[in-house]
Order: structure tokens, then C-alpha cells, then sequence
């Protein structure tokens, strides 16, 4: 009797360790434009934050799940993929996540904050005009 509950609650902490792995959750409603813009926000605090904080390698952590989310959301939806607001939003999430991933430890450069932010601008934009 013994030897079968163990087996049990062997089996009942598969499943629920399996299940909790392929569970998602992802911060995106959905709306395309609400999240862009949202992603938008988040990134422009997490880039801002000072130097030597603890919360700037937290946020950069978030950041980087965020992009992961949101590229893969909308990667493959053919009504967002060809719109220019989601091509120059993966642009400048590609030039981000580069840099995380090459240089965790750096500052983002001047250069390319002012570069992400007129790429950012112009996201905003086009998501007001529809496109």
C-alpha cells in the first residue's frame, strides 16, 4: 500500500509540474495596439533606470521575457506581421535584445537609446494612424 501512494504522488507532481511549464503567463491582452504601446512603456523605464540599481537587472530580466512574449505573439499573425508599426517594432526589440544578450552587464549606449527611441516614436505613429 505503501508503494502505491508514493507512486501516486509521484505521478500527481508530474502532471502538475507539466502542466505548470506549459502554462503561459504572458502580460498581452491580445489588442495589438494596447500592447505595443504598453511594451513601449515598459521598455522606455527599464532602458531610463539608473546604473547599480537591483532593479535595473530585474527590469532588464522582464524586458527581455517581454520581447520574447510579444515576437512571438505576433510573429505569425498575417493581419499585424506586414504592418510597418510591427516591422519597425522589431527592429528596435531586435537591436534591445541584442544587446542584453551580448552585453548584460553594460549600460545601453547613447546611440542606441536615441535610436530605439525614435524607432519607438515612430511605432506610436503609425499605431495612431492605423497602420
Amino acid at each position: 500500500m505503501k508503494r502505491f501512494i508514493s507512486r501516486l504522488l509521484a505521478l500527481v507532481l508530474v502532471c502538475a509540474i507539466g502542466l505548470m511549464g506549459c502554462s503561459n503567463p504572458s502580460t498581452l491582452s491580445g489588442n495589438y495596439s494596447e500592447d505595443t504601446l504598453g511594451l513601449i512603456s515598459s521598455l522606455r523605464a527599464a532602458i531610463e533606470l539608473p546604473e547599480n540599481t537591483e532593479a535595473k537587472s530585474e527590469a532588464q530580466a522582464i524586458a527581455r521575457q517581454t520581447i520574447n512574449d510579444y515576437a512571438s505573439r505576433y510573429r505569425r499573425d498575417d493581419a499585424v506581421a506586414n504592418l510597418p508599426s510591427f516591422t519597425t517594432m522589431r527592429t528596435a526589440l531586435n537591436s534591445l535584445a541584442g544587446h542584453y544578450s551580448s552585453y548584460p552587464n553594460r549600460p545601453v549606449p547613447e546611440k542606441l537609446k536615441k535610436r530605439l527611441e525614435q524607432e519607438f516614436r515612430q511605432v506610436e505613429l503609425a499605431l495612431k494612424r492605423g497602420v
